[in-house]
């Protein structure tokens, strides 16, 4: 039974070990490419999520064979489709639907896509401008350049491919893992029409995809080549690392509850873009040591028993490469020393909710200044008065209450206000069985609560 709210006390520090789960991006990409192989695969820490598992039921209704075998997943892969006709429930996973509509578009069957009611507001349309380009028979059931989708068979005119990716760089990611069903008879060749966002995400797919026996390879002016007859083929055996984007709401925690926190599953090997969040941790003030798999956070002056604590140090920096991870950052601007800016975010704009002007109406909600752009987001740190007077009415029972849009990154980014010394209220806090069902849980057996929070001044 899903919860209206969970009430977080007040919180001074933050120490321990912590495992993260399965990385949601790299779950949902091995799934469909374990898929298109000949052949079994043994996927081991898979993230068990919803948006992981509305991709295990996609496939499976496509035909494809999912066998639990323990803690792993043995998928069957059939190097296309077995069903040729299918309805596709792909709920409110972006990756998901954008991954399988390239992957469909020249299956040679009949396919709808759906999800939930806000999967039916987020653009595919560069997407599927892209496919029906080179012949593909994709038609929307409702407002044009979103889904629900029809896909019915065809043959493809061409494999040059142009695709716009300003508005997410799961577009090219869907073109390139489809590209191999495309190569039967020549090279494919997708090039990026304008600005590319997210660029990590694309470096993770390329890597993943030569894992699975495909290599991509790289022209100048962002050309991307798969060549003739390119096949997936088996790794075996493939094991999912740590989330790093979730692994970004535990390093903050040791940011500001002083550590050390140990989270295992992210270090020096991570294939992950957001694990560049490490590089905001030590900008923002932080002391970070790595070793391949694990990644401990201290911070001196934070999570101290003293009165007065140092604030973090402000940021003004472009997150086109880690927008998710950019969330964390909005609210630790809240302890800075001065206003910070995060700039090039405007993939918030069409993630879960309109994150933008929700992280913008919530951050507001503990006395702050904030101000949004078309594509960034200005936060002022709290002042030593607004802090007095959350702690004032943390003493009173008054939690500061998160309205969540039924987003798992705002659930989670705002736990850490706690720190500031306030309740915080949790609004609809199991969205984040989206990517992190047991967030709060191993969130709170870190947690060092205090009825009272040490006052926090300027270095």
């Amino acid at each position: 039974m899903r919860r209206d709210a969970i009430d977080l006390a007040p919180a001074a520090h933050a120490r321990g070990p912590v495992t993260l789960p399965g990385s949601k991006s790299i779950s949902i990409r091995a799934l469909l490419l374990a898929a298109l192989c000949d052949g079994e695969t043994r996927l081991t820490q898979v993230l068990r999520s919803d948006d992981t598992t509305v991709m295990i039921d996609a496939l499976r209704a496509l035909g494809i064979s999912i066998v639990e075998a323990g803690d792993a997943l043995l998928v069957r892969g059939a190097s296309t489709f077995p069903r040729r006709e299918a309805e596709v429930f792909v709920g409110n996973s972006g990756l998901s639907i954008r991954t399988l509509t390239a992957a469909l578009a020249f299956a040679g069957g009949r396919y709808r896509l759906s999800g939930v009611a806000r999967m039916h507001e987020r653009p595919i349309g560069d997407l599927v401008d892209a496919l029906t380009s080179v012949g593909a028979s994709i038609a929307y059931e409702g407002e044009p350049g979103f889904p629900p989708l029809v896909v019915e068979p065809a043959v493809p005119s061409s494999r040059v491919i142009g695709v716009a990716t300003g508005t997410s760089s799961q577009f090219l990611t869907g073109l390139l893992q489809a590209g191999p069903m495309l190569a039967r008879g020549g090279d494919v060749v997708i090039h990026v029409e304008g600005n590319l966002i997210s660029r990590p995400y694309v470096d993770l797919t390329i890597a993943l995809m030569k894992r699975f026996g495909v290599e991509v390879r790289e022209e100048p002016a962002r050309t991307f080549t798969i060549a003739r007859d390119s096949r997936y083929a088996s790794p075996g055996a493939f094991a999912v690392e740590g989330d790093a984007s979730s692994a970004s709401y535990l390093l903050a925690a040791g940011l500001l509850g002083g550590g050390p926190l140990v989270v295992a599953g992210l270090g020096l090997s991570s294939l992950q873009g957001d694990a560049r969040f490490v590089d905001v941790v030590v900008a923002m003030g932080g002391e970070v040591a790595q070793d391949d798999t694990t990644t401990t956070v201290r911070s001196p002056g934070f999570g101290s028993v003293h009165e007065t604590r140092r604030r973090l140090r402000a940021i003004d920096a472009d997150f086109n490469d880690i927008p998710d991870a950019a969330m964390t950052v909005a609210v630790l601007a809240l302890f800075a020393d001065r206003p910070s800016t995060l700039r090039n975010i405007g993939s918030w704009r069409v993630k879960e909710t309109d994150r933008l002007q929700a992280m913008a109406t919530e951050l507001a909600k503990f006395g702050g200044v904030v101000e949004a752009g078309a594509d960034w987001l200005q936060v002022q740190p709290l002042s030593d008065a607004a802090i007095a007077s959350l702690v004032e009415r943390a003493a009173r029972g008054d939690p500061v209450s998160i309205a969540t849009y039924d987003d798992h990154r705002i659930a989670m980014c705002f736990s850490l206000a706690r720190f500031l010394g306030c309740a915080v209220r949790i609004e609809d806090p199991d969205c984040v069985a989206k990517t992190f069902p047991d967030y709060f849980e191993r969130f709170e057996a870190l947690v060092g609560k205090t009825g009272a929070a040490a006052r926090i001044a300027h270095a």
